[in-house]
């Protein structure tokens, strides 16, 4: 199938280049993988549609993919997330087609979502699984033909979940963001880093003796507080798990309902993966001057009509920061409109971070192809070996060595006769 795309501008092409390359540098066990994709080619005849964040790391991903022999079409997960020199580098001088325009409206982005879909993906890639999701409503007609998918986000993975328990779920998919070598490490120390990069990118504000209210404590949120705590802010945290919350006491941070933190806080962060987090009645707490964003996959966390109905005046005032003043007259200020913040205002997670988490995209792949016949028609796990292979060559490529056991201490914790 020839090649066809949807960027900016393919003039940006070399830019893009360089920056995949300088990516690259920060992902030695997705380099280590694609080498050996390149000689196995694992993915031959495999067409699949990706659905993520057009990135210099992701581009890492695509190359992986391709070098395994798959034909590879990708669109962007989010509609502000999309570097247009990334995309028009993969465009030209790595022969990915790609379709994402950083700023696309709705139209454009189902368009493109669209496009990767109609080639009839034998395998679909997804971050937030809008792709499953169209699929499963609008081309029902070529799902048989899907072999698997991979979904990379928490807020994809309930998405699926519930999918699966409402028996609507119509190919297999492993569920990468419940490996450990993702959510421990891209979910905590990737989102806490790049959300607060953006933050300061957007706004250039002093973070220590600020209050951050964070909404959610998985493991964004826990990056997230850390994060907070580490940059000199007082942190409190809002929760609806008693356990989670329970966490965030022992971790040291304030626990109380968000109508409570709301007249609080100076920074808020919705991390939740749930919708309407922050509302009307939140907004209308909280004090002169707060700032506003999301950290999670969308845009519904924050309920933005009902801060447009409560707003008598609204203007761009910096970069990536609209300012709501409201008819209390306080202003209240977004950042990203809403949507993910370290994505829309700075460039998403480290690639060092990334390198695991692609890893397991494309190991997890292979594992799809070569259990295909097999795979029931649900939501899998990413399988332990991966998750452990994954582990070992982020140490190995970090020149960490760590202990063997002896034959001795195997014997031990395999008996049930040796005691005290």
């Amino acid at each position: 199938m020839s090649q066809n795309y949807d960027v900016k501008d393919l003039g940006l092409a070399d830019q893009g280049r360089e920056s995949i390359e300088w990516a690259d540098r920060e992902m030695p066990v997705l380099r280590l993988i694609r080498e050996r994709f390149e000689r196995e080619k694992p993915l031959q005849g495999v067409r699949l549609g990706a659905c993520l964040h057009v990135t210099t790391e992701t581009a890492g991903l695509m190359r992986t993919l391709k070098a395994g022999g798959a034909e590879v079409f990708l669109a962007a997960s989010n509609p502000l997330s999309t570097q247009d020199y990334t995309a028009a580098a993969l465009v030209k001088h790595y022969g990915i087609s790609t379709f994402a325009i950083c700023g696309e409206d709705n139209d454009s982005y189902y368009s493109h979502i669209k496009a990767i879909c109609d080639v009839k993906p034998l395998m679909t890639m997804d971050d937030g699984a809008d792709v499953v999701s169209y699929l499963h409503k609008e081309r029902p007609d070529i799902l048989e033909g899907i072999i698997g998918g991979t979904e990379e986000t928490t807020t994809g993975v309930i998405r699926l979940r519930a999918m699966e328990a409402d028996g609507v779920l119509k190919y297999p998919i492993v569920a990468v963001n419940d490996a450990n070598t993702k959510h421990l490490f891209d979910n905590r120390y990737g989102t806490g880093q790049s959300t607060f990069d953006a933050i300061m990118r957007a706004t250039n504000i002093l973070i220590a003796g600020k209050t951050v209210v964070v909404a959610g404590y998985g493991w964004c949120g826990k990056g997230v507080a850390s994060r907070a705590k580490g940059l000199g802010a007082s942190v409190i945290v809002t929760e609806i798990s008693p356990l989670a919350a329970l966490e965030a006491v022992m971790d040291g941070f304030r626990v109380m309902p968000m109508m409570e933190a709301a007249p609080l806080g100076d920074i808020f962060i919705t991390v939740t993966g749930d919708t309407t987090v922050i509302s009307g009645e939140v907004f209308s707490a909280m004090k002169d001057g707060a700032i506003v964003c999301n950290a999670g996959h969308f845009n519904v966390e924050i309920d933005i009509s009902a801060l447009e109905k409560m707003t008598k005046s609204r203007k761009v005032i910096r970069t990536f920061i609209e300012q709501f003043e409201m008819n209390s007259g306080k202003s209240v200020f977004l950042l990203g409109e809403g949507r993910l913040v370290n994505l829309a205002a700075a460039e998403g997670h480290p690639a060092s971070v990334m390198d695991m988490s692609f890893a397991n995209q494309a190991l997890c792949a292979e594992y799809m192809v070569r259990n295909a016949k097999t795979l029931e028609k649900k939501v899998y796990s990413v399988p332990a070996d991966i998750d452990a292979e994954i582990s070992r060559l982020k140490l190995l490529a970090m020149g960490v060595s760590i202990d063997t056991l002896t034959e001795k201490q195997e014997k031990y914790l395999a008996s049930w006769e040796e005691g005290t």
